[in-house]
């Protein structure tokens, strides 16, 4: 007699097994056990074995006659006796107890685990993906306009203000009108590329305001400028000494700053000018780097001279200067100064606000510091003084047309009902 072979799963698998809530709830559902077979109830025959998909034999046919074909190997043949005996069916009952016992303890145990009830989402904060790429794109999309705006700005940077110290020494002026009047006897063409006596100054910072709003950002930043300057100076005197003569590309004519320690401070100066003005957000700077100079002619003051042939500064027309000694300025004031505003009356450039660093003479101002500041609060009270009466008066013209246009309505309507009652 042929033994029934039955195929019963040993273990659990778990297979992609998720720690989440909706695992212990259905771990705590009671397991639903089939009923054991009724004592002393004896085999039937043609009784199958109900089993579980994964192990459960193909149909086998009721009889097997003589004349039946042969059984594939994949069928399970029958008991001699026609049918299953019960100490077979006990085994296999208790096989299948045992198999679900195995499976609800393990469930069990997997409830009592600490990642039973985690979320892991909510433990690890991880957000929804779709919404994390979206505000990437928005973050990177804002910094790309940003930066198209910064490119866009500097491609249209062109300087219209500038921080000057101002040259006040008469020995250095003296000098340098002499060394003009020379050039001009020589070429009296270049008399209009001269640079006049009252606007001589270093030029320590080239930037772009567009508006009076910026204008105003640039005098807080050159008041944030000064304890800087103090602390570079630490107490001294900045003098700058002024020898001989060179050109920018026989273009410009420019007085050369002296070689020594001086130069250490006021380089630490324009570049801490650059930084403070650049952090408030305002374009300044050049892309070559700061040569202090100061310049004397410049042949794009007067354009025509290139129609005329004068295309270059001619080194023969200063040679006598090449190592003149100008004399020396006391770094006293600096001066935040526009390119394009009127001039003041003294020559000098219109002057938006400044700072003194350092001490001269004591602490006291000398008398051409004096008369010029003085002069610069007289023209700025008078353009406000101005600028307030063109207003006032555009005001009340505007009144007095709103006024007569409501008279002409009223006497119009006046007409009209007189003319209605006629």
């Amino acid at each position: 007699m042929q033994r029934l072979q039955v195929l019963l799963p040993r273990g659990l698998r778990l297979g992609g097994l998720r720690a989440s809530a909706s695992l212990a709830a259905a771990a705590r559902a009671p397991a639903v056990r089939p009923r054991a077979p009724r004592a002393g109830a004896g085999p039937r025959p043609g009784l199958r074995l109900r089993l579980p998909p994964c192990s459960r034999p193909l149909r086998q046919p009721a009889a097997a006659g003589p004349d039946a074909p042969p059984s594939r190997p994949s069928t399970m043949e029958r008991p001699g006796a026609g049918g299953i005996n019960s100490s077979e069916s006990e085994n296999v009952s208790r096989k299948k107890e045992m198999s679900e016992e195995f499976e609800a303890s393990t469930v069990d145990s997997l409830i009592n685990m600490p990642f039973a009830t985690i979320d892991i989402k909510d433990d690890y904060e991880i957000t929804d993906v779709p919404q994390m790429k979206l505000k990437r794109n928005i973050e990177n999309e804002q910094i790309k306009n940003d930066q198209i705006k910064k490119k866009k700005r500097q491609k249209d940077y062109q300087p219209n203000y500038f921080l000057s110290i101002p040259i006040t020494n008469k020995e250095i002026i003296g000098g340098i009108k002499i060394l003009q009047n020379t050039i001009i006897q020589q070429d009296k063409r270049l008399a209009k590329a001269m640079v006049s006596d009252g606007s001589f100054h270093i030029t320590l910072l080239v930037m772009q305001l567009l508006n009076e709003d910026e204008v105003n950002i640039g005098i807080d930043a050159l008041l944030e400028l000064k304890p800087f300057i103090e602390e570079i100076l630490q107490g001294k005197h900045l003098t700058l000494p002024f020898q001989g003569i060179d050109t920018f590309g026989n273009q410009v004519g420019f007085v050369k700053l002296a070689e020594g320690d001086h130069i250490i401070p006021l380089l630490e100066i324009a570049e801490t000018a650059k930084k403070t003005f650049q952090e408030k957000g305002i374009l300044a700077g050049e892309s070559r780097s700061f040569k202090p100079h100061l310049t004397f002619m410049k042949l794009s003051k007067a354009p025509w001279l290139r129609k005329n042939g004068v295309k270059k500064i001619d080194p023969e027309l200063y040679e006598k200067f090449i190592s003149h000694k100008f004399g020396e300025e006391l770094c006293s004031r600096i001066d935040l100064c526009s390119m394009l505003k009127k001039k003041q009356s003294d020559g000098y450039y219109h002057c938006e606000s400044s700072i003194v660093i350092g001490e001269k003479d004591g602490g006291e101002p000398d008398d051409a510091e004096l008369v010029r500041l003085s002069k610069r609060l007289v023209e700025n009270a008078v353009l406000k003084a101005v600028q307030q009466y063109l207003e006032e008066t555009q005001n009340k013209k505007q009144l007095g047309e709103g006024s007569s246009v409501k008279i002409e309505e009223a006497e119009r309507n006046g007409n009209d009902s007189d003319n209605n009652r006629k």
